[in-house]
């Protein structure tokens, strides 16, 4: 058993120090991974074996962990079933040596790892993924610290909840000048749909807040991806994708946010099964959050891009009507080519209020 070799950690902007354990039972790619994260400031222990790996968890406190999957003498996955018994707020990222060897997607998605990589001699990508984790981490532990003090005043607890949304809302949406405003149109647009339908007060607000928050998870995604002019590669849109992952792992320990977790997850969910994180198909993917994706959809195609102009009125209507029961849930995309054919002006006044900059 190989662990502590190394003591020193990176301090974020809260000034607090986060540990990484890594486990793979070759002791050389350990080695290598041990000088890359004391380069880049990270307190980083590793252990070769995974039983050790289980045991270690159980007894001490690590933030993020980051283990090869096919080992000796239990492969990555059965590790993270053993650690989820106990621990289920570990932030995880899985290794492969090729993407080939990698866990079936549903066995990811079920131990609820939040990314992997394929094995390299360079680090980047890896390191690109532990910031992006040491991001939610942060995040979680300031929602936490929230939630847990403010536990005695439900008045004060509704205020800081907002609060805590507006800022880090509008710390994603500040990022890119091309979507500023995203979150209040996407709000206002999907309480339009929702004005035609029979849905709840309690519901109302929940979809409210959750179009409000429901890109949250690209506070982990590195900047240089994030505002990239040109079009993303595989690797730069496979992280984009991770974010509705990590909004819901953001949000996940704080049991105020948890009606709006299904929205921040699965908006990005496809009717006919073909979205993503979870590929949920039809009535499986929760309502409020087929809400959210048809006003998230709209917003993206009359969006200003550096590579494109807004797409015109008729071509997003035809565009709509053609991915009825595809892409979007057929009833409520009824009612939204509905409101683009008769209530354009509503769209309009919506996009005036909240135009970008």
């Amino acid at each position: 058993m190989r662990k502590n070799i190394q003591s020193s950690y990176l301090e974020n902007s809260d000034g607090l120090e986060y540990r990484i354990l890594g486990v793979d039972d070759e002791i050389g790619i350990l080695d290598s991974l041990a000088v890359y994260m004391k380069r880049t400031g990270y307190k980083f222990d590793y252990v070769t074996n995974p039983m050790d790996a289980i045991e270690l968890l159980k007894k001490e406190h690590f933030d993020l962990l980051v283990l090869d999957f096919i080992m000796m003498p239990i492969h990555g996955d059965k590790v993270v079933e053993e650690v989820r018994k106990f621990n289920t707020e570990l932030y995880i990222l899985l290794l492969t040596g090729h993407k080939d060897l990698a866990p079936p997607l549903e066995t990811i998605k079920q131990l609820d790892i939040q990314g992997y990589c394929e094995k390299s001699d360079k680090f980047d990508q890896l390191l690109l993924l532990i910031e992006s984790g040491i991001k939610s981490i942060s995040q979680m532990r300031k929602i936490k610290e929230i939630s847990e003090n403010l536990k005695e005043s439900n008045e004060k607890l509704e205020q800081a909840y907002m609060e805590t949304i507006q800022t880090l809302r509008e710390t994603v949406d500040a990022k890119d000048h091309y979507t500023r405003g995203h979150s209040d149109r996407v709000t206002e647009y999907s309480m339009l749909i929702a004005d035609k339908l029979n849905l709840s007060e309690a519901e109302l607000k929940t979809l409210h807040t959750g179009a409000l928050f429901h890109d949250i998870g690209k506070i982990g995604v590195p900047d240089h991806i994030l505002l990239k002019a040109g079009k993303l590669d595989d690797k730069e849109y496979s992280e984009i994708k991770q974010h509705p992952l990590v909004g819901a792992h953001i949000l996940a320990t704080a049991s105020i946010f948890a009606d709006i977790v299904p929205i921040v997850k699965h908006h990005h969910e496809r009717y006919d099964g073909r979205g993503y994180p979870s590929q949920l198909k039809g009535e499986n993917i929760p309502y409020l959050a087929r809400i959210v994706a048809i006003a998230d959809t709209y917003d993206a195609m009359t969006s200003n891009r550096p590579y494109r102009d807004a797409l015109t009125k008729e071509f997003v209507i035809e565009e709509f009507k053609k991915n009825l029961g595809t892409q979007f849930d057929p009833e409520i995309g009824k009612i939204f080519v509905n409101i683009l054919e008769t209530e354009y002006d509503s769209l309009l006044k919506i996009q005036e209020k909240y135009k970008m900059q």
